[in-house]
């Protein structure tokens, strides 16, 4: 079992930075994979980065390659998502998540969620 937990959200314009972070309860948190995904009203819930276990690869979607920085550090049980040149279209929910797989890019690949915290980026 993992609880997640996020922090580090807000109001931002736009251009800014934001560094979100999630930590994470239990023992076993480096065998995870980690991401983070964010949901603006009415929209699905999408993809922006994840993190292996073992070797750390990242992966982003092109929405917010070159801009966003995922990473994690096992002895603080917590992942990190670095959101940098921020453009309102950001805005949503943002959700940190666990799976025990390589790495997921997938909602459902994922099984611990977080609450989520809110980010708005002003134009």
């Amino acid at each position: 079992q993992v609880q997640l937990v996020e922090s580090g959200g807000g109001l931002v314009q736009a251009g800014g930075s934001l560094r979100l972070s999630c930590a994470a309860s239990g023992r076993t948190f480096s065998s995870y994979a980690l991401g983070w995904f964010r949901q603006a009203p009415g929209k699905e819930r999408e993809f922006v980065g994840a993190i292996s276990w073992l070797i750390s690869d990242t992966y982003y979607p092109d929405s917010v390659k070159g801009r966003f920085t995922i990473s994690r550090d096992n002895a603080k049980n917590t992942v990190y998502l670095q959101m940098n040149s921020l453009k309102p279209e950001d805005t949503a929910v943002y959700y940190c998540a666990a799976g025990s797989l390589f790495v997921g890019l997938r909602v459902y690949e994922y099984t611990y969620w977080g609450q989520g915290t809110q980010v708005t980026v002003s134009s």
